[in-house]
Formats: C-alpha cells, structure tokens, sequence
C-alpha cells in the first residue's frame, strides 16, 4: 500500500463552490490506494486501463514521460490489488507521442480484441486478438492526427464503434476534415463496422465559438437510447460541456455547459450497482477547495443531463502540483468494487508515479 503524509479525513460541506453538495476527502484513506508502477527520477503518467471478459483481469498502459514518451503495458490479474512487472511490447511502442489509450472491442464474427491508440499525427493503432499477451506494432489509421486518441471508444446498437478524439487545429488544420468554423477547438468522431481494425475519416461534432472543447468522455443513458460526451473546457473560461446524440452519434446536440461539480478534465464514467453515476476527472473548477486534485462525483443521469450539481464530491487523492495529475482508467468489478488508476504528485518534490484506488458504494457512504 501506499504510505503518503496522513490528512485529516473530511465529510463536510465546503464554503465554495459547492455550497449544498456533501463532500468526502479519501486523501488519507491508504488502505484504498495500490502502487501500479514507481521508477525513481522517472515521470510516469497518463494511464488508461481495460477489464478483460474473465471480470477480474486489467492492463494499463501509460507513456514514461508527460504524453509523448515510451508506453509501458502493465496486468493485473487480481483486480488490481496487485500488478505485474513491466511487460514485453513492439519495439515501435518506443515511439509514441501522445497518451496512449486502450479498449477492448467486441469483433463482428464474435469474440473480442484489444486496440491501443497513440495520438498526435498521424494516429496510429496497434492490435490483440490474445487479451493483451502479444501485440501488433503501431500502424496510422489514416492520413490524419488528433490528440489524446481514442479518449472514448463505445459501441452503438447496431454492432459498429464510434470513437472520440479532439484536435486543437494543429493535426487537421489544413484538411477537408476540419470545418470553416472559426473555433479553434474541435471535437471529431470516427467509425468502425469491422470491430477496430479500420476506422473511417473523422467527422466534426462540437464546437464552440469561445470555449476549447477536448478530451470527450463517454456515457450512456439507463435506457441505452441516448449517447453523452463530457468534455474538457481548455480555454478555462466556463464549466466542462456536455453533447448529446439519441441517434447513435449521426447528429448532437450543441455543445452546453456542465454544472460546476462536474467541471474538470479528461472525464470517466461508470455506473456503480444502485444505478447511479460515479464520473472521475482532474479537478479544474474555479474557486474549488481541491483544485488541481485527482476527484470524483456521484450523481445520477438526471443530473448528468439536467446541469444539476449532484449527490457527492469527492476528493480521491492530494496532488502535490497545481494541476499535473489524473487522466484516469476506470473499471467495475463484478463484486461491485471500482479500480481507478492513474497519475500525480503523490509524493511532495518528486516524479509522478501510477496508483490505483479500489473503492465501493460503502467507502462513499456518509
């Protein structure tokens, strides 16, 4: 487990800005938290992670260095309580630029596979068709960049993926891809019909004439008619944003604010067992009292779509710097256990490391 400086464990409501919504600091509760991976003098962040079909096995990946460096595959086959040395990969994995990001897919003819992403341009894929035991090299899926790719991959109703990414005009500046729209951010989605292998040219979906909108976070509605994406605010002059589609992703809604408690980056979403919503992120909201802290929020769908504040924020851990921390995996097990894994100054003066929590409803309980 994880020795950090004990604070003073919280349930309390802060004064701003999150008048009327209880808040819960698990900062000090190490018995939750699991070192994933630490190298002294090393930068580690940035991980995601995946749940294989037997409910109890992940991989994570994660760049050594901010975004752009080399990616480190690590498994866990006890659902996250312990976690495997570093792993064999391509010899191309050395040369990644940008947060890598990995999904397991279903394939059309049954079965599933595994894909990993690497972004900036062009973005390139690398594939399993073992549960993460052998891996093809990185390969471009087109003539075309994005950044933090693929932040989401979902599946739609009839049996293709949709995948998310963001470019802030650098990667698809000049294509016919992007749109004459004079936001500077945009928000792209791309298809599968053939279970990850290809994927089609990316297609705009959000934009805003003033704010940034990046790194989508996807959630489904209770009922599975209505897709969401939660979206970064990188201009950092309103709350995070959220879209919306009812037709599996040929239309959206524009692009709405969030309410405060939800503000953040790089969002991720699960559904815990009594239905209700737990959404983990870095914590960007103006005047919060866990600014630059790796957080959470419990609420409900209704909440999610309505712009209301919530049932609970949650401090998960202290980040020692202004900002640098989070970008989340986050996995359910089938006993009900969340395993959240990722990145910050956990240690005051030294590199970021990887951890992971493992907490349930109960932890959450007031």
């Amino acid at each position: 487990m994880l020795a950090l400086v004990a604070l003073s464990f919280l349930i309390q409501e802060p004064a701003t800005p999150f008048a009327g919504v209880p808040y819960l600091d698990l900062a000090s509760r190490t018995e939750l938290q699991v070192i994933v991976d630490r190298e002294p003098g090393q930068y580690l962040g940035h991980p995601t992670t995946t749940l294989l079909a037997d409910g109890k096995t992940m991989l994570c990946v994660y760049p050594k260095g901010h975004g752009k460096g080399a990616i480190v595959l690590k498994r866990s086959e006890d659902g996250g309580r312990t976690w495997s040395e570093r792993l064999p990969v391509p010899e191309n994995w050395a040369t990644s630029q940008e947060t890598p990001t990995i999904h397991r897919v279903p394939k059309p003819e049954g079965g599933e596979r595994l894909i990993l992403f690497s972004g900036l341009n062009p973005i390139r894929m690398a594939r399993s068709e073992d549960d993460g035991r052998t891996w093809s090299p990185l390969a471009p899926i087109g003539d075309w960049g994005g950044i933090v790719a693929m932040a989401s991959v979902a599946p739609t109703t009839d049996g293709a993926l949709l995948a998310w990414c963001h470019d802030d005009g650098r990667f698809i500046g000049n294509s016919s891809y992007r749109p004459d729209d004079g936001a500077k951010f945009h928000v792209y989605q791309t298809r599968s019909t053939d279970g990850g292998r290809s994927w089609s040219p990316p297609r705009a979906i959000a934009s805003h004439a003033k704010a940034h909108l990046c790194e989508p976070g996807y959630v489904r509605s209770p009922d599975g008619k209505t897709i969401a994406l939660l979206l970064r605010e990188n201009s950092r002059q309103s709350h995070s944003f959220i879209i919306l589609s009812a037709d599996e992703g040929a239309t959206w809604s524009e692009p709405r604010e969030t309410s405060l408690a939800l503000t953040g980056d790089r969002h991720v979403a699960k559904y815990a067992p009594d239905g209700r919503l737990f959404v983990t992120f870095r914590d960007t909201a103006p005047g919060s009292p866990t600014a630059g802290d790796w957080c959470a929020w419990l609420g409900t769908w209704e909440d999610l779509i309505n712009g209301t504040p919530g049932q609970l924020r949650i401090r998960l851990m202290d980040n020692h710097h202004q900002w640098d921390c989070a970008y989340p995996g986050l996995e359910l097990l089938p006993d009900g256990t969340f395993v959240t894994s990722t990145y910050g100054h956990w240690i005051e003066g030294e590199p970021p490391f990887i951890v992971s929590l493992r907490l349930t409803l109960v932890d959450l309980a007031r």
